[in-house]
This record gives structure tokens, sequence and C-alpha cells, in this order.
């Protein structure tokens, strides 16, 4: 599972799913992919969403470096137009989690990311290269959240 949106943690209108989709991964075996296309995005976080990534636990993250064979995935997405240039750095979220075959992207980004046209767009392509297709998905609708108060 790739997550895309660390800071909805602190984001009052995502807060409260964050926390609780956090809660289920942490408390499971769940592997979240964190990349260095991540690292690259926090260096302008603030501090409180750094210190949070740092908090991840070691056995719930799988380390994972940009490769050639995600950036040539990633440009396939901007060369079909799923997305414009600018918006690299998400096709590479993408692109990576395809690759390494996640079971799961996680995002709050509705724009780019977890929204019906982009997600036909990015398996679209996944499929006429050769790879899966990817589930694209919020934090809200991962789990069933049970209601124990």
């Amino acid at each position: 599972m790739t997550l895309r949106y660390l800071g909805g943690v602190f984001d009052i209108e995502f807060q409260y799913w964050t926390e609780r989709f956090f809660g289920k991964v942490l408390s499971s075996n769940i592997k979240l992919i964190y990349s260095d296309v991540a690292e690259d995005e926090l260096i302008n976080a603030p501090q409180k969403v750094k210190d949070f990534v740092k908090s991840i636990p070691k056995k719930n993250l799988i380390k994972t470096r940009l490769s050639k064979e995600t950036i040539l995935l990633a440009e396939k997405y901007l060369e079909e137009k799923v997305v414009g240039k600018s918006n690299r750095a998400d096709c590479y979220h993408i692109a990576m989690a395809t690759i390494l075959k996640a079971d799961l992207l996680v995002s709050w980004n509705f724009k780019q990311i977890v929204n019906v046209e982009r997600i036909n767009g990015y398996n679209a392509v996944d499929l006429l290269n050769g790879y899966q297709t990817i589930e694209i998905r919020n934090p809200r609708e991962v789990f069933y959240y049970e209601d124990n108060d």
C-alpha cells in the first residue's frame, strides 16, 4: 500500500479519517511504500508532518527509490495527458505503486489521483504497457472502521 497524503492527519477536513486509517495500519502488519520522491516532497513540509513520518515504525515501511522503469511509466501517464506535466511527482507515486504491485494507493488528492477519470486514465496506460491495474482510494474507503464508542 502506498500513501500519498501524509499531512492529512493535521488537516481538519481529513484528520478524523486519516487518524483512523493510520491507527489501523500501525496496529497491523500493513506495509506502506515510502520512496525518495516522498522524501523530496517532505523537504518543504511543516515540521509536524516530518515528525509524523519519522514516527511511523520501520516495520510498517517499505523504502524504495525512483527507478528508470518508474520514470518511463510516469512519462507515459503524462504523454497520454492523464494529468498535466506539473503533476510529475504524482505520476511517479502511481507508477511506483503499479510497478511494485501495491495492493492499493491511498491519497486525499482528489484532483490528480483519487477521481474516476484519472484512475481510469492511469489504469488504461498501465494495461497498454503490460502492467496490472491499481486500486486507488482515499483513507476513508480503505477499511471497515467499526465504531467501538
